[in-house]
Protein backbone atom coordinates (compact mmCIF):
# COMPACT_ATOMS: atom_id res chain seq x y z
CA UNK A 1 0.00 0.00 0.00
CA UNK A 2 1.28 3.51 -0.85
CA UNK A 3 0.46 7.07 0.05
CA UNK A 4 -1.31 7.50 -3.28
CA UNK A 5 -3.77 4.77 -2.22
CA UNK A 6 -4.46 6.43 1.09
CA UNK A 7 -5.07 9.76 -0.59
CA UNK A 8 -7.50 8.39 -3.14
CA UNK A 9 -10.76 9.50 -1.51
CA UNK A 10 -11.85 11.55 1.48
CA UNK A 11 -13.75 8.59 2.88
CA UNK A 12 -10.63 6.51 2.78
CA UNK A 13 -8.43 9.19 4.27
CA UNK A 14 -10.60 10.20 7.19
CA UNK A 15 -10.65 6.87 9.07
CA UNK A 16 -6.89 6.52 8.73
CA UNK A 17 -6.33 10.01 10.02
CA UNK A 18 -8.73 9.42 12.88
CA UNK A 19 -6.94 6.24 13.90
CA UNK A 20 -3.59 7.97 14.22
CA UNK A 21 -4.44 10.56 16.87
CA UNK A 22 -7.08 11.11 19.56
CA UNK A 23 -10.03 13.32 18.81
CA UNK A 24 -9.23 16.02 21.35
CA UNK A 25 -5.64 16.45 20.23
CA UNK A 26 -5.35 20.23 20.17
CA UNK A 27 -2.56 21.45 22.38
CA UNK A 28 -2.69 24.28 24.87
CA UNK A 29 -0.20 27.02 25.47
CA UNK A 30 -0.67 26.31 29.18
CA UNK A 31 0.29 22.67 28.75
CA UNK A 32 4.03 22.01 28.77
CA UNK A 33 4.78 18.92 26.69
CA UNK A 34 8.03 16.96 27.00
CA UNK A 35 10.51 17.29 24.13
CA UNK A 36 9.78 14.68 21.42
CA UNK A 37 13.47 13.81 21.14
CA UNK A 38 16.22 13.21 23.64
CA UNK A 39 19.20 15.56 23.62
CA UNK A 40 21.55 13.16 21.84
CA UNK A 41 18.95 12.30 19.19
CA UNK A 42 18.11 15.93 18.58
CA UNK A 43 21.78 16.89 18.26
CA UNK A 44 22.48 14.20 15.67
CA UNK A 45 19.29 14.75 13.68
CA UNK A 46 19.57 18.54 13.59
CA UNK A 47 23.16 18.26 12.36
CA UNK A 48 22.15 15.60 9.84
CA UNK A 49 19.55 17.94 8.36
CA UNK A 50 22.33 20.35 7.43
CA UNK A 51 23.79 17.64 5.20
CA UNK A 52 20.50 16.93 3.40
CA UNK A 53 20.99 19.61 0.69
CA UNK A 54 24.13 17.74 -0.42
CA UNK A 55 23.50 14.12 0.51
CA UNK A 56 19.72 13.94 0.68
CA UNK A 57 17.57 12.15 3.22
CA UNK A 58 20.00 9.25 3.50
CA UNK A 59 21.92 7.14 5.96
CA UNK A 60 25.01 9.10 4.93
CA UNK A 61 23.48 12.33 6.23
CA UNK A 62 22.68 10.59 9.53
CA UNK A 63 26.25 9.32 9.81
CA UNK A 64 27.69 12.76 9.10
CA UNK A 65 25.34 14.26 11.70
CA UNK A 66 26.67 11.81 14.27
CA UNK A 67 30.28 12.62 13.38
CA UNK A 68 29.59 16.35 13.64
CA UNK A 69 28.71 15.77 17.29
CA UNK A 70 31.68 13.52 18.05
CA UNK A 71 29.76 10.24 17.99
CA UNK A 72 30.80 6.99 16.34
CA UNK A 73 29.02 5.76 13.22
CA UNK A 74 27.29 3.10 15.30
CA UNK A 75 25.35 5.81 17.13
CA UNK A 76 23.01 5.98 14.14
CA UNK A 77 21.50 2.78 15.56
CA UNK A 78 19.49 5.18 17.70
CA UNK A 79 17.35 5.60 14.58
CA UNK A 80 15.97 2.18 13.61
CA UNK A 81 13.97 3.65 10.73
CA UNK A 82 17.10 5.08 9.13
CA UNK A 83 16.59 8.02 6.79
CA UNK A 84 12.85 8.12 7.52
CA UNK A 85 13.66 9.13 11.10
CA UNK A 86 15.43 12.15 9.64
CA UNK A 87 12.34 13.02 7.59
CA UNK A 88 10.14 12.61 10.65
CA UNK A 89 12.41 14.85 12.73
CA UNK A 90 12.07 17.60 10.14
CA UNK A 91 8.28 17.22 10.07
CA UNK A 92 7.95 17.34 13.86
CA UNK A 93 10.37 20.26 14.22
CA UNK A 94 8.57 22.30 11.59
CA UNK A 95 5.16 21.62 13.14
CA UNK A 96 6.29 22.54 16.65
CA UNK A 97 7.98 25.69 15.35
CA UNK A 98 4.90 27.08 13.61
CA UNK A 99 3.56 28.82 16.71
CA UNK A 100 6.78 30.83 17.04
CA UNK A 101 7.10 31.76 13.37
CA UNK A 102 3.72 33.30 12.64
CA UNK A 103 1.55 35.85 14.42
CA UNK A 104 -1.76 37.31 13.31
CA UNK A 105 -3.06 40.87 13.67
CA UNK A 106 -6.46 41.53 15.20
CA UNK A 107 -9.49 40.72 13.11
CA UNK A 108 -7.99 38.12 10.77
CA UNK A 109 -10.49 35.35 10.04
CA UNK A 110 -9.89 31.64 10.49
CA UNK A 111 -9.75 31.00 6.73
CA UNK A 112 -6.99 33.55 6.13
CA UNK A 113 -5.08 32.22 9.12
CA UNK A 114 -5.21 28.66 7.79
CA UNK A 115 -3.94 29.85 4.42
CA UNK A 116 -1.05 31.71 6.06
CA UNK A 117 -0.19 28.71 8.23
CA UNK A 118 -0.04 26.37 5.23
CA UNK A 119 2.23 28.77 3.35
CA UNK A 120 4.45 29.24 6.39
CA UNK A 121 4.80 25.49 6.86
CA UNK A 122 5.68 25.05 3.18
CA UNK A 123 8.18 27.89 3.48
CA UNK A 124 9.82 25.89 6.25
CA UNK A 125 10.95 23.28 3.72
CA UNK A 126 12.61 26.02 1.69
CA UNK A 127 14.21 27.81 4.65
CA UNK A 128 15.58 24.53 5.99
CA UNK A 129 17.32 23.92 2.66
CA UNK A 130 15.60 20.58 2.03
CA UNK A 131 13.27 21.63 -0.79
CA UNK A 132 15.57 20.22 -3.45
CA UNK A 133 15.46 16.82 -1.76
CA UNK A 134 11.83 16.82 -0.69
CA UNK A 135 10.77 14.34 -3.37
CA UNK A 136 13.07 11.87 -1.62
CA UNK A 137 11.26 12.58 1.63
CA UNK A 138 7.87 12.01 -0.02
CA UNK A 139 9.15 8.73 -1.42
CA UNK A 140 10.23 7.57 2.04
CA UNK A 141 6.91 8.61 3.53
CA UNK A 142 5.07 6.56 0.91
CA UNK A 143 6.71 3.28 1.93
CA UNK A 144 4.21 0.91 3.52
CA UNK A 145 6.11 0.66 6.81
CA UNK A 146 6.29 4.45 7.12
CA UNK A 147 2.72 5.35 6.17
CA UNK A 148 1.21 5.10 9.71
CA UNK A 149 3.72 7.55 11.20
CA UNK A 150 3.50 9.81 8.16
CA UNK A 151 -0.27 10.04 8.45
CA UNK A 152 -0.09 10.52 12.20
CA UNK A 153 2.21 13.50 11.72
CA UNK A 154 0.01 14.90 8.93
CA UNK A 155 -2.98 14.66 11.28
CA UNK A 156 -1.01 16.38 14.05
CA UNK A 157 -0.06 19.19 11.65
CA UNK A 158 -3.71 19.64 10.69
CA UNK A 159 -4.71 19.83 14.35
CA UNK A 160 -1.94 22.32 15.07
CA UNK A 161 -3.00 24.58 12.21
CA UNK A 162 -6.64 24.59 13.28
CA UNK A 163 -5.60 25.39 16.84
CA UNK A 164 -3.29 28.23 15.82
CA UNK A 165 -6.02 29.56 13.53
CA UNK A 166 -8.30 29.80 16.55
CA UNK A 167 -10.64 26.92 15.74
CA UNK A 168 -10.64 24.45 18.64
CA UNK A 169 -14.14 23.04 18.13
CA UNK A 170 -14.63 19.30 18.48
CA UNK A 171 -18.14 19.05 17.03
CA UNK A 172 -19.30 16.86 14.16
CA UNK A 173 -17.52 19.07 11.61
CA UNK A 174 -14.15 18.16 13.13
CA UNK A 175 -13.83 15.02 10.99
CA UNK A 176 -14.38 16.88 7.73
CA UNK A 177 -12.18 19.83 8.65
CA UNK A 178 -9.28 17.65 9.65
CA UNK A 179 -9.45 15.46 6.54
CA UNK A 180 -9.93 18.47 4.27
CA UNK A 181 -6.98 20.43 5.63
CA UNK A 182 -4.77 17.33 5.57
CA UNK A 183 -5.70 16.68 1.94
CA UNK A 184 -5.15 20.28 0.88
CA UNK A 185 -1.78 20.47 2.60
CA UNK A 186 -0.56 17.13 1.20
CA UNK A 187 -1.56 18.06 -2.35
CA UNK A 188 0.04 21.51 -2.13
CA UNK A 189 3.26 20.14 -0.69
CA UNK A 190 3.55 17.65 -3.55
CA UNK A 191 2.83 20.40 -6.09
CA UNK A 192 5.56 22.57 -4.59
CA UNK A 193 8.23 19.95 -5.37
CA UNK A 194 7.68 20.55 -9.11
CA UNK A 195 7.12 24.32 -8.96
CA UNK A 196 9.71 26.33 -10.91
CA UNK A 197 7.99 29.71 -10.55
CA UNK A 198 9.54 32.72 -8.79
CA UNK A 199 9.10 32.47 -5.02
CA UNK A 200 6.72 29.54 -5.56
CA UNK A 201 3.94 31.78 -6.83
CA UNK A 202 2.36 28.86 -8.69
CA UNK A 203 2.21 26.90 -5.44
CA UNK A 204 0.39 29.77 -3.76
CA UNK A 205 -2.13 29.92 -6.60
CA UNK A 206 -2.57 26.15 -6.48
CA UNK A 207 -3.28 26.39 -2.74
CA UNK A 208 -5.88 29.10 -3.30
CA UNK A 209 -7.70 26.90 -5.82
CA UNK A 210 -7.74 23.95 -3.44
CA UNK A 211 -9.02 26.09 -0.57
CA UNK A 212 -11.76 27.46 -2.81
CA UNK A 213 -12.76 23.91 -3.73
CA UNK A 214 -13.07 23.05 -0.06
CA UNK A 215 -15.16 26.15 0.57
CA UNK A 216 -17.49 25.47 -2.36
CA UNK A 217 -18.02 21.75 -1.84
CA UNK A 218 -18.02 21.82 1.93
CA UNK A 219 -14.88 19.83 2.52
CA UNK A 220 -15.41 16.89 0.15
CA UNK A 221 -12.05 17.47 -1.48
CA UNK A 222 -12.29 14.61 -3.95
CA UNK A 223 -10.49 16.25 -6.85
CA UNK A 224 -7.69 17.49 -4.58
CA UNK A 225 -7.11 14.04 -3.17
CA UNK A 226 -7.25 12.39 -6.59
CA UNK A 227 -4.65 14.89 -7.84
CA UNK A 228 -2.45 14.20 -4.80
CA UNK A 229 -2.85 10.46 -5.39
CA UNK A 230 -1.64 10.75 -8.99
CA UNK A 231 1.25 13.06 -8.12
CA UNK A 232 2.42 10.93 -5.19
CA UNK A 233 2.61 7.98 -7.56
CA UNK A 234 4.52 10.05 -10.09
CA UNK A 235 7.05 11.15 -7.46
CA UNK A 236 7.70 7.57 -6.37
CA UNK A 237 8.04 6.32 -9.96
CA UNK A 238 10.44 9.15 -10.80
CA UNK A 239 12.67 8.36 -7.84
CA UNK A 240 12.67 4.65 -8.69
CA UNK A 241 13.69 5.47 -12.25
CA UNK A 242 16.71 7.27 -10.79
CA UNK A 243 17.69 4.21 -8.77
CA UNK A 244 16.19 5.19 -5.41
CA UNK A 245 15.34 2.21 -3.22
CA UNK A 246 11.65 2.98 -2.80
Amino acid sequence: MALRTLLRTPLGLRPLLLQTAPRASYHSYEQIEPPPYRETESAILSSALRHVPTHGFTQESLTLGAKDNGYLDISTNLFPNGAFDLVLYHLVSQRLGLKDRIHFPEGVGVGRKVRSLILERLRGNVDAGVMGKWQEALGLMSLAENIPKSLKELAALSDEMWFLAGDVSVDSSWYTKRASLSGVYAATEIFQTTDQSTEFRDTEEFLDRRLEEVRVVGGAVGSTLEWASFQAGSVVNLLRSKGARI
